[in-house]
């Protein structure tokens, strides 16, 4: 399920349950996408993971770890130097857009009470998160977007904040005479009341057309009024212990159903479990995936070589050939002189009970030194043999080796266990590819797998 509307409402209201008041003590920014905002209030801690990732936006409380940077990143620094040892004054939303502002109020370098808001905005891939003054004015925002770059509006510092334009009705003010109206008969209802209204997502229809046993593209008016009746009692219920998020799809979605619980903050946490889960997920699979086309590409090479080096035994194959006729030519040579030129000769071949056999002759030179360079191409084939026998022996050791190193990576569950696969297969067969292909492909997993030289902050819920 997306994160939309009615999600953002719960966990909007969640948080005011607890965040109200709150003081920042923390602030972090552990990728380019997302934001942690430590409060401290009533007692205990509490961290607001804030991520703008186009597969990943959404807000919510989280308990897990991150990974954060050494150096802050600008933004970071810019929302510290604005918000640490502020107030969270309130949390709001509009109707059911996915945009929440969060107030706070505090006191400036000049000991002045002001307010600021942190307005964070959930549209995909043209999610963002702003920061503006008691003016309305930027201060700074994590992505920055103008009119020249193809945005409808500018978010830029110093410029004046406005929010996004949508042309979506608003479920929340709309009466069931008007929703039945809006409705077309015989056209998929979760397309249309998905492409109706602000901030309802086609999957939380799908979900509840199941739910309520209602067909997505054959019902009646009164299976209609059905599901209005229900979307607004789960409205009317955000908040409370009576509406839950609930796995869907064998845990790979997530959807809020009308459902007791008596869990606290349940869908802030519900959420912070599922994309933990999803990103360790795609964290493996994505480590992986580079790890394996490192590990094909030297499968590749090898390959090659070992192919190469059968086409070189296949010539080898003729060395003995080339051995007899430098022999049937030496054991023949008082037959001519020095000036004798021929294009080939037949002469007895003794191996073979004297059976006649051509020997082919460049004429360019004497019959001896015919001889010679047989003998020479003979030996020559011969060394060969010997060494790309030994060749071929390693190059299939280490193929072998490296289609277990496939089998191993097409099975790993643990990012642990394919740490352990980087660091045997960087000693063992890394070194022997290419340096600058090797470089440039070690940087982009250690980018992406867990690193060594980041602090680790762990955040708890007393």
């Amino acid at each position: 399920m997306a994160f939309d509307g009615i999600i953002t409402k719960q966990i909007v209201a969640e948080l005011q349950t607890c965040l109200l008041e709150g003081k920042v003590n923390k602030i972090y920014q552990p990728n380019k996408n997302e934001i942690l905002l430590g409060f401290y209030t009533n007692g205990k801690n509490y961290v607001l993971d804030i991520d703008i990732a186009s597969n990943y936006y959404r807000v919510h409380l989280s308990t897990n770890e991150k990974q954060n940077p050494i150096c802050a990143p600008n933004f970071c620094m810019v929302l510290r130097k604005h918000l640490l040892g502020y107030h969270l004054d309130s949390i709001s939303m509009n109707g059911l857009e996915r945009i929440i502002t969060f107030s706070f109020e505090g006191f400036n370098e000049l000991n002045d009470r002001t307010q600021k808001k942190l307005i964070v905005e959930l549209m995909g891939k043209h999610s963002n998160i702003i920061l503006v003054n008691q003016n309305n004015k930027i201060i700074d925002s994590i992505r920055h977007l103008d009119q020249s770059s193809g945005s409808y509006r500018d978010i830029l510092p110093a410029h004046e904040y406005t929010f996004p334009i949508s042309d979506k009705k608003d479920f929340l003010e709309t009466s069931y005479s008007d929703f039945l109206s809006f409705i077309k008969k015989d056209l998929s209802l979760s397309e249309q009341i998905s492409n109706l209204f602000t901030g309802i997502s086609r999957s939380f229809i799908l979900h509840t057309l199941s739910h309520l046993h209602i067909e997505d593209t054959s019902y009646q008016s009164i299976e209609i009024e059905k599901l209005y009746q229900y979307m607004q009692g789960l409205l009317s219920k955000i908040g409370t212990s009576q509406v839950s998020c609930i796995s869907i799809l064998d845990n790979r979605d997530y959807t809020l159903q009308l459902s007791s619980h008596t869990e606290i903050l349940q869908t802030n946490f519900f959420l912070d479990d599922f994309y933990h889960q999803k990103q360790q997920i795609d964290l493996l699979q994505q480590y992986r995936n580079d790890l394996l086309k490192l590990v094909l590409s030297a499968l590749k090479k090898v390959s090659k070589k070992i192919s190469n080096i059968n086409i070189k035994l296949k010539e080898c194959e003729h060395m003995d050939t080339y051995r007899i006729y430098g022999e049937l030519l030496t054991a023949n040579l008082y037959k001519f002189d020095n000036s004798t030129r021929l294009d080939s000769i037949t002469l007895e071949n003794y191996y073979q009970n004297n059976d006649p056999i051509t020997i082919p002759l460049d004429k360019s030179i004497s019959p001896s030194y015919n001889a010679k360079k047989y003998f020479k191409k003979y030996n020559k084939l011969k060394n060969t043999m010997i060494i790309v026998s030994s060749q071929k022996e390693e190059a299939e050791k280490e193929l072998d080796y490296l289609e277990s190193i496939v089998y191993e990576l097409e099975n790993v569950t643990q990012i642990s266990d394919i740490d352990d696969i980087y660091h045997e297969i960087h000693d063992n067969i890394l070194p022997k590819s290419n340096k600058k292909e090797i470089s440039v492909k070690k940087n982009k997993i250690n980018k992406r797998k867990i690193h060594d030289t980041y602090e680790p902050l762990v955040y708890q819920i007393n």
